[in-house]
């Protein structure tokens, strides 16, 4: 059992550090976890204020997507059908899977990213953050009954942080 006050390795069982003396009987009873509730990463997503998402048809062409991409600007379309959430089409998916493909042969939901991880509204930057890093995702769809309602991006997120921070 390591001391928690001078790191030193003690057998397992000793009630005092061998190193220090400091008392081990009750380094090793687990604390009750901490709610993090902070300024920053409790907040709801509406604290971001995301705007509207980018929408497509599923049936839409892929040469449609893409030049969509570059009228909005965007890097991220939300591809729907009846007007629920089905998929995502990001650049990375432009660069990685299209390259080479004739883009009028297929439509977006040939290369969209199938049933996205995605948030509501109500939940918190922290919550966002976590799912972005698990997935390794830089877009996340918010979504309200299935219909997509925003984006967040990792961009988004920081560009928060360093105004409250900042």
């Amino acid at each position: 059992m390591l001391c928690p006050v001078c790191r030193h390795d003690n057998l397992q069982g000793d009630d005092n550090c061998e190193n220090c003396g400091a008392d081990l009987r009750n380094a090793d009873i687990p604390e009750q976890a901490v709610s993090f509730q902070g300024r920053l990463l409790g907040e709801h997503l509406d604290e971001l204020d995301v705007g509207s998402p980018t929408l497509v048809d599923a049936n839409l062409a892929l040469s449609g997507a893409i030049a969509r991409m570059h009228e909005v600007p965007t890097d991220c379309l939300l591809v729907t059908d009846a007007g629920r959430l089905i998929g995502i089409f990001t650049e990375r998916d432009a660069a990685l899977k299209v390259a080479g493909v004739k883009l009028d042969a297929f439509d977006v939901r040939d290369f969209m990213t199938r049933d996205p991880v995605v948030l509501r509204h109500d939940e918190t930057i922290a919550v966002a953050i976590n799912k972005m890093a698990v997935g390794g995702f830089r877009h996340i769809p918010i979504v309200d009954d299935g219909r997509p309602i925003g984006v967040v991006a990792a961009r988004d997120v920081f560009r928060h942080i360093l105004k409250v921070l900042g």
